[in-house]
C-alpha cells in the first residue's frame, strides 16, 4: 500500500510536469519495479537495531519507499531514520507528503529529514579533507539513490567540489556516485542506477580510480533493452544498476544479472564472473559480459600485457568535420583536389572511392590540416548503429590502390590505425591489424567493455594486443587467403589465442 501510494503520488507528479522541464534538471523518476528490484539486491545481513539511510536526489521518495517496505518486512530493525536531499522546490512537498505517509503507516519507528541543501556543495569540503571539513561528517548504513543526469561544466561548483574524481567532462551523476560511497559507513553498501558510461574511456579515469579503490563491486545488473529502462522518460541512455560495498577488499566473484527490460525482474540472468575478469587493466576498466563465451573472450585477451601505442601503432580519428569546414569539399575531382573518404567506402573489408552517397567526396590539398599522407592503413567506423551485429567494422586501406595521390583525407566518423614511429606500415601489419579488429574475439571485447554505438579510439589503444611480429604473421597467413570474412580472421586468430 505504501509503494502504491507513492508511485501513484509520483505519476500525478510527472503528469504535471512537462517532461522538457525535468530533463534540464536532469530528472528520470525511476519505475516502481525497478524501486523494488534496487532494495532486494541489499545484503541486510548484521545490520544493527536502529539503520540510518541516504537517499540523495530523492525526488519522490518511491526507492527509499521500496528500501523502507523490504526493511520492515525482513529484518527485526526497530529503528529506521531516511535523509533525503533534495533541491527541486516543484518536487519537495510531494517528497514529504509521501514521507509523512510512510511515517503514519510503518510497522516500526520511523523518521525523516528531508535536507534542502546541494548534496555535493554542502560536503564538498569534508570529501576533499579541506580546513573548513566537517570533523565527523555523517556516515550511513545503507544508500540508495538515481541520482541526477546531467552533464555540467568543469568550472561549475561542483565539479570543483570534488577536484579528486574530475577529469574532462564531469556529469552530475558520478559526482553523486562518489560522494555516496564516501557517506558510507564501513563495510555498508549502496545501490544505485546510473549510466554505463563511467565503466570505460578517459574522462570518467579518475572516478574509477576513487570509485573502486573506495569500494568494491559487488553485483551489476544490465538491462538488454537500453529504450526501457526509463520507459515513460523515453531514455536512451545505456543504464545499469550497481551494488558497491565500501571495503578494501575484493569479492571472489561479482554477480552479474540481466533483464530485458525496467518491467519484469521475473526471469534474471545471472552469471557470477571472477572480480579480475571484471574490473581489469591499469585504466580499471569494467567489464560486463553476459555469457561465458564472453567471459573467455576478456580473459583471451587480457593474457597479453601491449598494446597499439606499445607496439608502435595508434588509432587516430578522422581529420575532417565535413559541414564545419564545407568551403573546402568538392564533388567532382579536379586540380589540387584529393579523395575524402567516408565511413560508406568501407565495404567488405576492403576501403575504396566508390561514390558514397555523400555531396562530396573530394577535398583540396591546400589546407594542411585537413589532409593527410597517402599511406596504407586500417580504417574503422566510428558510428554503428545498436542493431547491427557487429561494432567493430573495418576496412584495408592500400596506398597502392590510389598511386595518383600523394595525399588523401578521412572524414570524422571514421577512425583509423596508423604507425605511431614515422615508418609506414606494411602490407602484412596492416592485414594483421584488420584481422585483430575484424574478429568475434576482438568485437565481442569491446562490446564487453563499453556499451555505446561508438568506438572509441582511446579504448582501442588500450586493447591488450599480440606483438607486432605475431600480428605481422597474422596478416600474411591472410594475404595468402581468398577471403577478408570473419570466419577467416577467427580461424587465424584462434591459432594464436589457444
Amino acid at each position: 500500500q505504501v509503494l502504491e501510494y507513492v508511485f501513484d503520488k509520483t505519476i500525478c507528479f510527472l503528469e504535471n510536469m512537462p517532461k522538457s522541464v525535468r530533463k534540464k534538471k536532469g530528472q528520470f523518476f525511476t519505475s516502481v519495479e525497478t524501486a523494488t528490484y534496487m532494495a532486494e539486491m541489499f545484503d541486510l545481513n548484521g545490520l544493527p537495531a536502529s539503520v540510518d539511510i541516504l537517499d540523495p536526489g530523492c525526488g519522490t521518495g518511491i526507492l527509499s519507499a521500496a528500501l523502507i517496505d523490504r526493511l520492515q518486512r525482513e529484518t527485526n530493525i526497530k529503528k529506521i531514520f531516511l535523509t533525503c536531499y533534495e533541491t527541486d522546490p516543484d518536487v519537495i512537498p510531494v517528497l514529504r507528503s509521501n514521507l509523512i505517509y510512510i511515517k503514519k503507516n510503518a510497522s516500526i519507528s520511523f523518521d525523516f529529514e528531508i535536507k534542502k541543501d546541494d548534496y555535493i556543495l554542502s560536503q564538498g569540503d569534508s570529501f576533499s579533507g579541506t580546513l573548513h571539513a566537517e570533523p565527523y561528517p555523517p556516515k550511513y548504513d545503507l544508500v540508495i539513490a538515481n541520482p541526477p543526469y546531467l552533464r555540467i561544466m568543469r568550472d561549475d561548483p561542483a565539479a570543483i567540489a570534488m577536484p579528486e574524481v574530475v577529469h574532462g567532462a564531469p556529469n552530475l551523476y558520478f559526482l553523486f556516485a562518489a560522494m555516496s560511497l564516501f557517506n558510507l559507513k564501513k563495510g555498508r553498501e549502496m545501490v544505485y542506477i546510473i549510466p554505463r558510461s563511467w565503466t570505460s574511456g578517459a574522462y570518467f579515469r579518475a572516478f574509477r580510480n576513487y570509485f573502486l579503490h573506495e569500494g568494491k563491486i559487488q553485483q551489476i545488473h544490465l538491462f538488454i533493452s537500453r529504450d526501457k529502462v526509463f520507459t515513460e522518460e523515453q531514455v536512451l541512455q545505456e543504464t545499469i544498476i550497481i551494488k558497491m560495498k565500501k571495503t578494501k577488499t575484493a569479492p571472489d566473484n561479482v554477480i552479474i544479472t540481466s533483464s530485458q527490460s525496467n518491467r519484469d525482474f521475473n526471469d534474471v540472468s545471472v552469471l557470477k564472473v571472477p572480480y579480475d575478469s571484471v574490473v581489469a587493466g591499469e585504466e580499471l576498466y569494467v567489464f560486463l559480459p553476459l555469457s561465458s563465451e564472453e567471459v573467455a573472450a576478456v580473459n583471451k585477451i587480457n593474457t597479453f600485457s601491449s598494446t597499439f601505442p606499445d607496439i608502435g601503432l595508434r588509432m587516430k580519428t578522422g581529420i575532417v568535420v565535413d559541414f564545419r569546414q564545407w568551403e573546402y569539399l568538392r564533388s567532382e575531382p579536379g586540380d589540387h583536389t584529393v579523395p575524402l573518404f567516408y565511413s560508406q567506402h568501407i565495404r567488405n573489408g576492403r576501403v575504396g572511392h566508390q561514390p558514397s552517397g555523400k555531396n562530396c567526396d573530394w577535398i583540396v590539398d591546400t589546407k594542411p590540416g585537413l589532409i593527410q599522407r597517402n599511406k596504407s592503413y586500417v580504417f574503422c567506423k566510428r558510428f554503428t548503429a545498436k542493431e547491427e551485429r557487429r561494432r567493430l567494422q573495418c576496412g584495408i586501406y592500400l596506398a597502392e590502390d590510389f598511386p595518383q595521390y600523394h595525399s588523401i583525407s578521412t572524414q570524422n566518423k571514421i577512425n583509423y590505425v596508423d604507425s605511431t614511429i614515422g615508418e609506414d606500415l606494411s602490407k602484412e601489419v596492416v592485414y594483421g591489424v584488420y584481422a585483430l579488429l575484424n574478429s568475434t574475439l576482438f568485437d565481442t571485447y569491446y562490446r564487453v567493455l563499453d556499451g555505446s554505438t561508438q568506438v572509441n579510439s582511446t579504448e582501442i589503444n588500450n586493447i591488450p594486443v599480440p606483438p607486432l611480429c605475431v600480428i605481422a604473421d597474422i596478416g600474411k597467413r591472410l594475404m595468402q587467403k581468398r577471403s577478408l570474412s570473419t570466419a577467416t580472421c577467427d580461424e587465424l586468430l584462434n591459432e594464436v589465442y589457444t
